[in-house]
């Protein structure tokens, strides 16, 4: 083998093994829980970490079977002003930014996964998939584990 045959064959494999080792591709999801709920409410939450992966991607929508609720909707926590000044209050958001490589939480009193019209109770030890959107990567089924709040 030539010299420069060795070299093109020698940068070649290391090519390979930096871009095998360069990150995550995509966006991944940690820790995703649901509070218990009680039976009286028609409404729960779910929560999640959203690690961006190598390049940034948008959550645009987020979904669960209707075993598990009518509707599903990200929705973003906010202090009301005006008229409702002071009120803690829930917004629908259209769509939440995934930087690069940074992590965006899902928590309550902050952005989450708002279950509208359950199905059922949310009880400890139940689970259940949250379906997340992202231009990027598509969709993503986490599965959700209700505990204790």
């Amino acid at each position: 083998m030539t010299s420069v045959k060795r070299t093109i064959a020698v940068a070649i494999a290391l090519a390979v093994v930096i871009g095998g080792c360069s990150g995550t591709a995509t966006v991944t999801i940690d820790d995703a829980w649901a509070r218990t709920s009680a039976s009286t409410q028609n409404a729960g939450a779910a929560y999640m970490t959203i690690v961006g992966g190598d390049t940034a991607d948008r959550l645009v929508a987020v979904s669960v079977a209707s075993a598990v609720a009518r509707t599903a909707e990200l929705h973003e926590t906010t202090m009301g002003s005006g008229d409702t000044d002071g009120m803690m209050m829930m917004q629908e958001v259209p769509v939440l930014e995934i930087p690069a490589g940074e992590r965006v939480s899902l928590e309550p009193g902050g952005y989450h996964v708002m279950l509208m019209m359950l199905a059922e109770p949310l009880v400890t030890g139940a689970a259940f998939d949250v379906t997340l959107t992202f231009e990027q990567a598509g969709e993503i089924v986490v599965p959700v584990e209700v505990r204790e709040g």
